[in-house]
């Protein structure tokens, strides 16, 4: 927030995403909290925006609201490790032709994320770390790439959490019953 500059972040917490395995994600309501007790900001809101507003696909989302809450300067916030699979996203040039792009710096395999389909397809609208504050109020396509502490959460890590959680509570009652 700070290094954009921005006002306040929205946290959509997705129904499902389309390019991966959902067979074991929470149920919605459940991954809403755990993001809200992780967000702990006042100036983040974390909602189930797009499962009301009845779409799984990120186009659709940034169009809507673009289209209703005009003046207000939307950035797409997205880890690296999502732009190593942008161009696989539904009309992931239109997405960047909507709005302004920051893409943070994660754990693991984001070294060469900028390097892939759509870091090259957008590489000339790229800008310096240094133009981060002036990111909402670029016309798009523009984007940056942000650097810095690299937090180990991610939502395949959460999943993976809860699932080892549910296997020790599980051999934990199978002990106190066997």
């Amino acid at each position: 927030m700070r290094r954009l500059g921005l006002d306040r972040v929205w946290w959509l917490v997705t129904p499902g995403n389309p390019l991966k395995d959902t067979r074991g994600l929470a149920p919605l309501q459940e991954r809403v909290a755990e993001a809200r007790a992780l967000a702990r900001n006042p100036r983040i809101d974390v909602t189930d925006f797009e499962a009301r507003l009845g779409t799984p696909y990120t186009y659709e989302t940034v169009s809507y609201l673009m289209h209703r809450c005009r003046g207000v300067h939307f950035v797409w916030i997205m880890g690296a490790d999502n732009l190593r699979s942008f161009h696989r996203w539904q009309r992931w040039r239109d997405i960047a032709s909507l709005v302004p792009i920051a893409i943070i710096d994660r754990l693991g395999p984001s070294l060469y994320a900028a390097a892939n389909t759509a870091g090259h397809a957008f590489a000339r609208f790229r800008l310096p770390e240094t133009a981060a504050k002036t990111l909402p109020e670029r016309k798009p396509p523009a984007w940056i790439y942000l650097h810095g502490l690299k937090s180990p959460l991610s939502s395949t890590a959460l999943r993976a959490a809860r699932t080892s959680g549910a296997r020790r509570d599980c051999d934990s009652s199978l002990k106190q019953t066997g």
